[in-house]
């Protein structure tokens, strides 16, 4: 069964800290800058396909982050999440929550969270 998600973009204004953001923040997953075509930056684990795109809002109008709106990324390890947290923080990222275990959410959960330069809230997750 193929992923129920193809990809996902993320709105940014300035198109160069948001791809310093995001090569290191996904770099620390396994990610890897793919393309880059004005202001469209592509992100994936292979050449293949991108899974994350960053570009400018085609209306024209300044970015701004979705209310309620977050992407959850997937991790290997706690070490994968605990280096994407420093990787974002390094990289003009806000923190939204510290790497750790999330026993709320159910048994073996952890997780971070963290704002891009724009404010997009992302976290990074694994479930042993």
């Amino acid at each position: 069964m193929a992923d129920m998600i193809s990809y996902v973009t993320i709105g940014a204004d300035d198109t160069d800290a948001a791809a310093k953001f995001y090569d290191a923040a996904l770099g620390a997953l396994g990610h890897k800058q793919l393309w880059r075509n004005g202001a469209w930056v592509g992100y994936g684990p292979d050449a293949d396909h991108c899974k994350v795109m960053i570009c400018g809002p085609a209306d024209g109008q300044p970015a701004r982050h979705g209310n309620g709106i977050m992407v959850g990324l997937h991790a290997d390890s706690h070490a994968q999440v605990d280096a994407f947290h420093a990787a974002a923080m390094a990289n003009g990222g806000k923190d939204e929550g510290a790497p750790g275990p999330r026993p709320d959410y159910g048994e073996n959960y952890y997780l971070a969270y963290v704002r891009d330069p724009t404010g997009n809230k992302l976290s990074a997750f694994f479930k042993g």
